[in-house]
């Protein structure tokens, strides 16, 4: 069994096909760059497979969308920004049902579609708990394959219950829960990953770049949902459910989950650090008729090093806990805005006027514009300040004023609301990028670890696993407090920021502290290095 295991941890499939087409080796940069492209589309896929429930839920319960004469069609059908839509599309034979679909089509309709997406992401909340220490067990590459498969089948049997003439609630509730533990594989693996194969020094940009596939993936789901949306609703799960599909197989074929898997040492074993892997590592590593025997021990030695642990030992891990609970409530406000910033936005005037429900659909994907751009700007900025807590609570912070600002003056005219909705996207979803991303790697690798255990995949699963309860109570709360006016839910939205921000309270004090030793050590020893360099200080004052 042991050599089993250690044949499948070997070079994946597709990367052995190129190695003996090309007669050599890729580099390590190279390497790098296909383990984010791989990852990056893999987490894509995933994101484009939770789209088309969103995007049918007007074709499966149309009634409570109409509002004088408008019918909501989804994005991208259509034009982009349009005060009104008088019919769905048509073609041939087969038409988008304006009656809708039982069981989501009766008075109870809306109540059902959302006892579905909060049933898919609770699942998604638990199942990342159990998938976190699965993926410090398991072989991730094998592990993301088989969630990424398991996720296209389930959504595809979900859009089957069109072809099927299915119309018990049942069905489609259980086919979102079991799809809902499928995707809570996704998140701990790819960041696990990338964990795997890059040190701290540049990870918070790096990071900040490639989590844009979150939004990357929600365009792609669109899409691809209403492409095929007049042929069926039930194509619009079972295109996305392929999509996933496809993007496993990629994932089994090209992705090196760990870098000795490919004859790398890994950057966080027992005798390298996880700030540096040395300049010569390739010379030394891909030299001769010793280089397999060479990679067959760093194979061996990783795979007898790795060992997982335990839930409770990575909630011990300094950092852990305070950044869940942050995250909570970060993902409260961000989910808030994903699910109800459209509905918002169709039921406010801009400049005097009311947009249809599907240009405000539109309209919303701006915050997410705003919150690719937050992310790779929390990223640097932490990269720059080595300070992960202050940059995460100063974005919550501005995130207060930044929705303030948006509730009291987005009204105005469109420039003015799309400039806020950015500005808002920006300061919410930068923390929440950077914490499901930079953060969660950082403390899988913390030092405590000692190198010899394997906590990526559990501490991300712990902190983003926390973070999606808050993300499902949210939207939930929302649903409530939106029938008192949304002075209310934005109230909600900036208590919610601020108790994010005043949760990383400890760490970004310890922060502070340390960057103040750091600085007077080093205005110290220069000092006592060149006592004259004071001189013209002196001088200048006098």
């Amino acid at each position: 069994m042991g050599r089993i295991l250690d044949a499948m941890r070997g070079p994946p499939l597709g990367i052995s096909i190129i190695r003996t087409i090309r007669g050599r080796d890729w580099s390590l940069k190279t390497y790098r760059y296909v383990v984010l492209l791989v990852t990056f589309i893999a987490y894509t896929c995933y994101h484009a497979s939770r789209k088309p429930s969103s995007i049918v839920k007007s074709v499966l319960d149309p009634d409570p969308k109409k509002a004088n004469g408008v019918i909501m069609r989804p994005w991208p059908i259509g034009e982009f920004f349009v005060k009104r839509d008088y019919e769905l599309v048509e073609s041939g034979m087969n038409r988008v049902r304006s009656e809708g679909w039982a069981p989501f089509n009766g008075t109870d309709g809306t109540w059902k579609l959302g006892e579905i997406d909060v049933a898919f992401l609770l699942c998604y909340a638990i199942g990342m708990y159990v998938a976190g220490h699965l993926g410090d067990t398991l072989d991730l590459r094998l592990f993301l394959t088989t969630g990424m498969i398991g996720s296209g089948i389930f959504v595809g049997l979900f859009g089957m219950g069109y072809f099927w003439d299915i119309h018990w609630f049942w069905y489609y509730l259980v086919m979102q829960m079991v799809a809902g533990l499928f995707q809570a594989t996704g998140w701990p693996s790819v960041v696990a990953v990338i964990g795997n194969w890059f040190g701290k020094r540049k990870r918070g940009l790096i990071m900040g770049v490639w989590n844009a596939h979150t939004s990357v993936g929600n365009i792609t789901g669109s899409l691809l949902a209403a492409s095929v949306l007049q042929y069926g609703w039930g194509w619009s799960f079972i295109l996305p459910g392929a999509f996933i599909i496809l993007g496993g197989i990629i994932v089994y074929l090209f992705l090196p989950a760990y870098p000795e898997d490919v004859g790398f040492p890994c950057p966080h074993g027992l005798s390298v650090t996880a700030e540096t892997v040395p300049n010569d590592e390739e010379a030394q590593i891909r030299k001769g008729d010793g280089v397999e025997a060479q990679k067959n021990t760093t194979q061996r030695f990783a795979s007898e090093n790795r060992k997982s642990v335990g839930l409770l030992q990575a909630c011990l891990i300094p950092g852990v806990i305070p950044f869940a609970l942050c995250l909570f409530f970060a993902k409260l406000v961000a989910y808030t805005f994903l699910y109800w910033l459209p509905f918002y936005l169709s039921q406010t005037a801009i400049g005097g006027e009311y947009v249809s429900v599907k240009s405000a659909g539109n309209l919303s994907t701006l915050f997410d514009v705003g919150g690719i751009v937050g992310g790779i700007l929390a990223g640097y900025i932490s990269d720059k300040l080595k300070a992960r807590a202050t940059t995460a609570a100063s974005f919550m912070y501005a995130a207060i004023p930044a929705m303030l600002l948006y509730r009291t003056y987005g009204n105005i005219s469109m420039a003015v609301n799309i400039v806020l909705m950015m500005i808002a996207g920006l300061f919410v979803n930068g923390p929440y990028a950077l914490i499901t991303t930079a953060v969660s790697a950082d403390l899988g690798t913390h030092s405590s670890l000692r190198g010899d255990a394997r906590a990526l995949a559990t501490v991300t699963a712990i902190i983003d696993g926390t973070g999606s309860v808050g993300a499902a109570l949210g939207p939930l709360l929302t649903g409530f407090l939106s029938t008192r006016g949304w002075d209310a839910v934005f109230v909600m939205l900036m208590v919610g920021a601020l108790v994010a921000g005043l949760l990383l309270s400890r760490l970004v004090i310890t922060e502070l502290t340390e960057r103040y030793s750091e600085h007077k050590s080093l205005t110290n020893g220069q000092h006592v290095l060149g006592a004259p360099a004071s001189q013209p200080l002196l001088s200048d004052q006098s």
